[in-house]
């Protein structure tokens, strides 16, 4: 797969164990783009989205320390570069993605400030629109962010729902999510929130069948990607479904309801994305303060 890649890294004079380490990390990258996309890794299909969402899901779903991250990314930077020397990207979609510093905590998920920023910066794209065309996609967006924050759907997932997934009542709602991570189904509820941003989706939308949203999985990382720039919060789509999982354990919600919620077949899984980080530390310190 990444012969002609493995051979201009000889013709670099790197070593062997540069060469093997690289590509080690390379098959890494392609796997997590195959998950992500649903296609191979093409080298002429690499985007910065791409870079920086991988860049965002090592950091926070594996916890790659930052020297994994820094050695992950120089080895996507070594096949990127080799890309367009070889013709196949115009130019190199790594060079404006830094690299973590030692010193740089993980983002794992978000805070009930940061939510609501998220959120209100939807709300003020909708309010903001002044064309039919706008107004669409500000609805859009909004709905998008909304059912991620309140399902925890991989973005993957996410793109595959169609509007007949869509289950609604007066009180009750669920999504059909199809051929889940391990190719399982599983129902995900939707609560009042979700119920509500769909419904003034598919009222703008219409409910012929078809595609919910209408966006690849990677047009919606960029959309979440252009929201965050916006509020001034950092956010990925595997950042929201860290925050759900957190947001449900604040509430008391068992590991087994929040795992079978995010389709984990494992606790161990689950206890990933809910491990105490740096600030639940410094407030359970703060509980001793008279």
């Amino acid at each position: 797969m990444f012969d002609a890649f493995a051979a201009w890294l000889r013709e670099q004079d790197r070593s062997a164990v540069t060469i093997r380490g690289y590509l080690s990390d390379l098959a890494r990258f392609a796997a997590w783009f195959r998950l992500t996309h649903g296609q191979d890794l093409a080298p002429g299909e690499i985007t910065p989205a791409d870079v920086r969402e991988y860049r965002g899901w090592l950091q926070a779903v594996q916890k790659a320390s930052a020297a994994t991250v820094r050695r992950r990314l120089m080895a996507l930077r070594a096949y990127c570069r080799w890309a367009v020397q070889a013709g196949y990207l115009a130019a190199d979609p790594t060079a404006a993605v830094k690299a973590p510093r030692e010193t740089e905590l993980s983002p794992r998920w978000l805070t009930k400030q940061e939510q609501w920023r998220l959120v209100r910066e939807a709300e003020r794209g909708m309010n903001a629109a002044d064309t039919p065309t706008r107004r669409y996609q500000a609805v859009r967006d909004w709905a998008l962010l909304v059912m991620l924050l309140h399902t925890g759907l991989r973005v993957s997932e996410a793109a595959a729902l169609e509007v007949g997934d869509v289950q609604m009542g007066e009180r009750s709602g669920w999504l059909l999510v199809r051929g889940g991570k391990g190719s399982k189904n599983r129902k995900v509820p939707l609560n009042a929130e979700a119920r509500q941003a769909l419904t003034a989706w598919l009222g703008v939308r219409g409910e012929q069948g078809g595609a919910l949203f209408g966006l690849s999985a990677r047009r919606m990382q960029g959309v979440m990607a252009a929201l965050g720039r916006r509020a001034g919060v950092a956010v990925h789509p595997h950042t929201l479904r860290h925050t759900l999982a957190k947001n449900l354990v604040d509430a008391g919600v068992g590991l087994h309801e929040v795992a079978a919620l995010l389709g984990h077949s494992s606790l161990n899984t689950t206890r990933v994305y809910v491990t105490p980080g740096e600030r639940d530390l410094e407030q359970a310190v703060k509980r001793l303060e008279g």
